[in-house]
């Protein structure tokens, strides 16, 4: 075998592994439509199987990114409610010092400092006991009627072939050329190979 064809052989196993390999990640996404060969029906993997994906991904959203439980657990918590206190406390102060004499003339005028000071204390107590309980309720009345997984699923089912694509190119281009690379360079040790094995059996 001259050097030509040695160059040849190992040039060409090095373009056969990078074009097998960037095939092979084309045919993630196209044919994006389903092409019927030989009797044999061809389409991309992710848009053949792009109600499956959206399913799934909307399962995960809901049951293990986005769980109602852990949202409920952040709301009610009453930790929330103690950094919400001081804008509480000076709205009912507001209210008590000012808008009751609009609503009860009298009233604000029977009461000072001591019992607006009570009053507001009392408010925000109850306040405080009311605060979860009114939460988990508002928490699962949204549940009810915000079914997380089936928008998820209705969104990403919905995608065109080609946002999806965008999508997934945007999250892997890094590695979607990093196995071209890498295909090339089997392409190439295959090659090589190919090249000592015909010398070693001359």
């Amino acid at each position: 075998m001259n050097s030509t064809a040695i160059i040849m052989t190992i040039l060409l196993s090095a373009f056969t592994g990078w074009i097998t390999t960037w095939v092979a990640i084309k045919m993630l996404f196209h044919p994006r439509n389903p092409i019927k060969i030989a009797g044999f029906t061809i389409q991309g993997i992710f848009p053949k199987n792009q109600l499956l994906i959206a399913q799934k991904l909307g399962q995960v959203v809901s049951k293990e990114l986005l769980s109602f439980s852990e949202i409920e657990a952040k709301v009610t918590n009453p930790a929330n409610l103690q950094k919400l206190r001081p804008d509480i406390e000076a709205h009912i102060d507001h209210f008590l010092r000012n808008k009751l004499k609009d609503v009860f003339p009298m009233l604000s005028m029977l009461i000072g400092d001591k019992t607006i000071n009570q009053l507001k204390e009392a408010f925000l107590q109850e306040l405080e006991s009311l605060f979860p309980v009114l939460m988990k309720n508002y928490m699962n009345k949204i549940q009810e009627d915000l079914d997380l997984e089936k928008i998820v699923t209705e969104k990403v089912a919905h995608f065109s072939s080609g946002k999806l694509e965008d999508i997934l190119n945007q999250i892997t281009k890094k590695e979607f050329k990093f196995l071209e690379i890498i295909g090339g360079i089997f392409g190439l040790m295959i090659g090589i190979a190919e090249v000592l094995v015909a010398y070693l059996t001359k």
